[in-house]
C-alpha cells in the first residue's frame, strides 16, 4: 500500500521533475545540437502528458478515496518514466527506440487511464440508484383536498452491499 500511496503523491511533482530531467541530461550528457528539436517537442510534451495523466488518474473514485493508485497505474507510471529518465541520457545508439518506447508507453498509459476511469464510473450509476430512490406519496392536505402526488427523494445512509 505504501509504494501505491507513494506514486499518488509523486504525480504531481512528476511534472516537474520529468521535463527538467531531459533538460540537465541534454547538458550533463552532451546530447548536442541536432537533439534540440527534440527537447522543443518532450519537455512541453511530458509536462502536459504527466499533467493530463495525473488528472485522469486523480479523477478515479477509488484513488481520491485511498489516496493510492492502482497496480495497473504503477507498472505503467514505472515503465514510462523509467523510459523518460533513460531517454534524458542521450545514449547515441539507443536514442531512437527509447524515445519511440516512451511515447508509445505514454499513448498507452492515457488509454489505461480512460480504460479504469470508464470502468470505476460504468459500475457507479448503479450504486447511485442503490443509493437514491423516487417514491411517490399522495398528498394529505386535509379531508376535502384533491389528491395529487409529491414526488420524494429517498436517500439511505450506509455502504451498499456489494
Amino acid at each position: 500500500m505504501w509504494l501505491r500511496q507513494a506514486f499518488f503523491r509523486w504525480l504531481i511533482p512528476a511534472a516537474f521533475v520529468l521535463p527538467l530531467w531531459l533538460l540537465v541530461g541534454w547538458g550533463v550528457f552532451q546530447g548536442g545540437w541536432a537533439i534540440l528539436w527534440v527537447l522543443f517537442i518532450a519537455v512541453p510534451s511530458v509536462f502536459a502528458g504527466q499533467l493530463l495523466l495525473t488528472l485522469l488518474t486523480r479523477s478515479r473514485p477509488s484513488v481520491r478515496v485511498e489516496r493510492a493508485v492502482s497496480w495497473w497505474d504503477v507498472s505503467g507510471f514505472t515503465l514510462w518514466h523509467g523510459l523518460t529518465v533513460a531517454v534524458g541520457f542521450f545514449v547515441d545508439g539507443a536514442f531512437g527506440w527509447l524515445l519511440t518506447g516512451a511515447i508509445v508507453v505514454g499513448i498507452a498509459l492515457i488509454w489505461l487511464q480512460l480504460w479504469q476511469l470508464w470502468n470505476e464510473a460504468k459500475g457507479s450509476g448503479a450504486r447511485i440508484r442503490e443509493t437514491i430512490s423516487w417514491s411517490t406519496i399522495p398528498a394529505t392536505d386535509g379531508p376535502a383536498a384533491p389528491t395529487r402526488a409529491h414526488d420524494v427523494i429517498v436517500v439511505r445512509e450506509g455502504r451498499p452491499k456489494d
